[in-house]
């Protein structure tokens, strides 16, 4: 299973997972979370099924379009898109129950000072049951 940030997709990252599903024969579960971005101003009750429906359509073009060469480039690996409203942190743990291994990424900060691993990662890290890689990545 990978957990893919679409807004920067990491070839890196595809490239551990996929390579990690070829090799082992086995499908791999990228999964994608989004969230409906903040809303303000008078009735927007009103547009929230509408932005809703052009979030999660924008997601899976998106997670399409990143996992394209890679599907070309893997053709034996059964490719299973999982894109959903929720917290990727959750949804990866949630989901990580049957895996054989998550696979998630690290950019790479120069700063000495400071976290060197965001949110997701590190509560991949903590509370997955699966064997996590940590892929670092520009």
């Amino acid at each position: 299973m990978v957990g893919l940030d679409v807004s920067a997709p990491s070839d890196e990252v595809l490239a551990a997972g996929f390579g990690a599903a070829d090799r082992y024969g086995c499908g791999l579960r990228v999964v994608h979370s989004w969230a409906v971005p903040a809303l303000y101003g008078p009735d927007m009750g009103g547009a929230l099924p509408l932005l809703m429906t052009e979030v999660a359509e924008d997601a899976r073009r998106a997670l399409d379009e990143a996992l394209a060469p890679w599907t070309e480039k893997f053709p034996g690996v059964v490719v299973v898109r999982d894109c959903r409203q929720g917290r990727p942190a959750q949804d990866l743990l949630e989901l990580s129950h049957d895996a054989r291994l998550v696979v998630v990424g690290r950019r790479v900060r120069r700063a000495r000072i400071g976290t060197h691993i965001g949110a997701v990662t590190h509560a991949v890290l903590h509370h997955c049951l699966a064997p996590v890689a940590v892929v670092p990545h520009d």
